[in-house]
């Protein structure tokens, strides 16, 4: 019989949730019970492994993209049907245009056990603003008197 030693892999793992844990605790903010990260503090989170959720619609996201690495899309109408998809053992931001849709998003999640969870304060939008990395596809242009009326411009 073959005797494998766990004991290094279970702290392996221990180390990786206290890391994760330290992380959560010392970056963003809380408004309205929901925690919310910059975008810079998010782009800093990202270089540590930690993931995108862009939960805008799919007509929203091909005009600009996040451009990360760790970079998840779920339209919100459909993510409850879908989070069993989506990875419980990392940190996600959830992201959309602005800010307001993603908190929702955030509540959802919080309820189906996800913890390890932030609002992207300001979205995409504040994100851009910021310098951070995006991918414009000029092809899909949006138009529409405020943000939240966008929608794909006709051509």
């Amino acid at each position: 019989m073959i005797k494998i030693d766990i004991y290094p892999m279970n702290n392996y793992i221990r180390k990786l949730s206290l890391l994760k844990m330290q992380l959560m605790e010392n970056i963003g903010f809380v408004s309205g019970g929901i925690k919310n990260v910059t975008p810079r503090e998010a782009f800093e989170l990202i270089k540590k492994g930690a993931y995108i959720l862009d939960v805008r619609e799919v007509y929203m996201n091909n005009f600009k993209k996040f451009n990360v690495d760790n970079l998840l899309y779920c339209p919100e109408t459909i993510l409850e049907g879908k989070t069993q998809e989506l990875p419980k053992d990392q940190i996600l931001i959830v992201a959309d245009a602005t800010g307001l849709n993603s908190k929702q998003a955030v509540l959802m999640l919080n309820k189906k056990g996800f913890d390890n969870i932030y609002n992207l304060a300001g979205g995409i939008v504040e994100w851009e603003r910021d310098g951070l990395p995006v991918t414009v596809d000029k092809k899909n242009l949006l138009g529409g008197s405020c943000m939240c009326m966008l929608k794909p411009r006709k051509k």
